[in-house]
Parts: C-alpha cells; structure tokens; sequence
C-alpha cells in the first residue's frame, strides 16, 4: 500500500456551493490518502450559506470553506496537483475553466444549486442533490486501485465517473 498523498483540486465557476462541497467530501472520505481543494475561475468571494447549513448538518468541519481564486494554486509554493476534476454545468452553457499542467483531469458536471429557483425548501433541496451527485462521484473515485491503474485506464475511469449516475428511487 502507498503512503503517498494525492492532491486534489475541485474547479468551478463561483466556488461558492459545489467545489466546496466536493472538497469536504473528498477530505473526509479520501481518509488521508488525498488532501482535496477548491477554487473558482470567478470566485464570488464568500461560500453559500445553503453550502455551509448542508456540510454542518452532515457533521463536516467548516472551517476550510472560503470562497477563492484558482491562481493560488498556480504560484510557486502551491500544493503540486495531481488531479483536477470541474464540476460546473457545461449543459447549463457554464464557463469550465481549463487547469495548465500536468496533473489528470476530468469534467464531473454537476447543475449549479446557488442557481436553482422556487421556494427555500426546493433550493435547499438542490444542495442536497448536488451533495448526493459529488458524494457518489467521489466514493468511487477514492475506490479506485491508483496504483494498479496505468494511466490511460485512469483517465478513463475519471471520466466514466463524470458522465450521468443514475438517480435513486
């Protein structure tokens, strides 16, 4: 068994509700063996409250979670990644910022919930469906035998997670 960490950094648009939410994920399911970030191409500079109501409700420590820019990830210094996964809407016509590098990327689409309309109940109920979409991605993610793997059968396995999970029920 490797002792190696991986790091990994979850883009987005806003990085106000899905990358952090993914960065919470991963943190917690990845259990040591990757150490997950966020950022956005257009940092809207604070973390939703139905993000932050959702993670503490789900026991996740907070306290990680600010709204920030992807380019400091990209200063001398910064954790050298080695995968970067976006998580924005290409079917909602969303800009997906592209990452520079080396690192392993994949698109794992997910609707915007910061985005979705009606009532407090139908928004907060988006955050939950994003959480139970990235949640899903991801538990497969932190599954896969990284070592096993050459790196054209991981590259596609990251983007067969990206493509639709069906929904439960």
């Amino acid at each position: 068994m490797s002792d190696r960490v991986y790091n990994v950094l979850f883009l987005c648009t806003g990085n106000s509700a899905r990358s952090i939410i993914a960065e919470a994920i991963l943190n917690r399911l990845g259990m040591g063996r990757f150490k997950a970030y966020s950022a956005g191409s257009h940092p809207k500079g604070e973390v939703h409250p139905f993000a932050m109501q959702l993670l503490k409700g789900l026991n996740y420590d907070t306290s990680f979670a600010r709204s920030k820019a992807w380019d400091e990830f990209a200063v001398p210094g910064a954790p050298q990644l080695d995968f970067v996964f976006t998580v924005c809407d290409r079917a909602a016509a969303e800009a997906c910022p592209v990452w520079p590098g080396q690192p392993m990327t994949a698109h794992w689409g997910v609707p915007d919930p910061a985005a979705a309309e009606g009532s407090e109940t139908e928004r907060h109920f988006s955050f939950a469906e994003t959480y139970r979409m990235l949640n899903n991605r991801i538990s497969i993610f932190v599954s896969l035998p990284m070592t096993s793997l050459d790196k054209l059968a991981l590259q596609r396995r990251l983007d067969e997670i990206g493509r639709d999970i069906p929904k439960a029920g």
